[in-house]
């Protein structure tokens, strides 16, 4: 393992597993029509099996000091480049234009509190990414696939079901990791929906489902009360609920219903 003092404030736990790192690549159908966009390549571990398969790896690192390592193991790699920059402030949309593929997908191994900013990041993308699989601490993965009426389910977890068809693929024990994080992570797969259901206004949608889930204590009737309550309600009733239902009790096909009928 190289030498590198780890950095904290990045959530740095760089992937030592091959039988994991294989297994990883072999969930998604990367092939050489693929520009598969890395985010984190730590110590290469993942890309060095990402540049045997894909088209071409296109990384995002943020720590400096790791640029010496990538950069002198993959000297004479043609399909890669590494921008040494934040993904989350870079203009990605700009770097994916000089590439032409038909597929492009995100693979990253993040740390749960950039998790949502950067999925958010790629969803506004102009140039639409298909997939997205996603490493992630296993109680963030929960969240992302968590069914109505359960304790894990949430605004982030309607949001996210509403641009992509998400599913838990396997789970990866702390022990792969180096340094040892003090929970075991999830490998997750977000498909994008090519065939989303009609919705009248995406920012009513969205806004609607924020302001719902504002006091996780607190019912519809509360939470939206500066909404019109009267056409929320008849909504509900179609489904046997009335506004002292809570937010993590409707299903994302209710909330676009409410929307579209506002």
């Amino acid at each position: 393992m190289i030498n590198h003092q780890f950095k904290k404030k990045w959530g740095q736990n760089f992937i030592k597993d091959k039988a994991i790192i294989d297994k990883i690549v072999k969930s998604i159908d990367i092939d050489q029509n693929t520009l598969v966009i890395e985010i984190g390549p730590g110590s290469g571990s993942l890309t060095s099996e990402l540049i045997k398969v894909a088209g071409h790896v296109l990384a995002y690192e943020i720590d400096l000091e790791l640029q010496e390592i990538l950069d002198d193991k993959f000297q004479n790699v043609s399909n890669l480049d590494i921008i040494y920059e934040d993904f989350l402030t870079r203009n990605v949309e700009k770097d994916i234009e000089k590439y032409s593929f038909s597929k492009i997908y995100v693979v990253a191994n993040i740390p749960y509190y950039i998790t949502t900013p950067i999925i958010k990041k790629i969803i506004g993308n102009k140039q639409k990414i298909q997939k997205i699989l996603l490493m992630v601490q296993k109680e963030v993965g929960d969240r992302f696939t968590a069914l109505p009426k359960s304790r894990n389910y949430g605004s982030i977890t309607v949001y996210l079901n509403y641009y992509y068809n998400i599913k838990k693929l396997f789970m990866v024990s702390r022990n792969s990791f180096i340094p040892k994080p003090n929970v075991d992570s999830v490998i997750i797969l977000f498909d994008i929906k090519e065939d989303k259901q009609y919705v009248k206004n995406e920012e009513v949608l969205l806004k609607l489902i924020r302001d719902a889930f504002k006091y996780k204590r607190k019912n519809l009737r509360n939470n939206l009360k500066e909404y019109d309550l009267e056409t929320i309600n008849k909504v509900l009733n179609k489904y046997n609920y009335d506004l002292k239902a809570r937010a993590e009790e409707l299903s994302l096909d209710m909330f676009i219903e409410i929307s579209n009928n506002l």
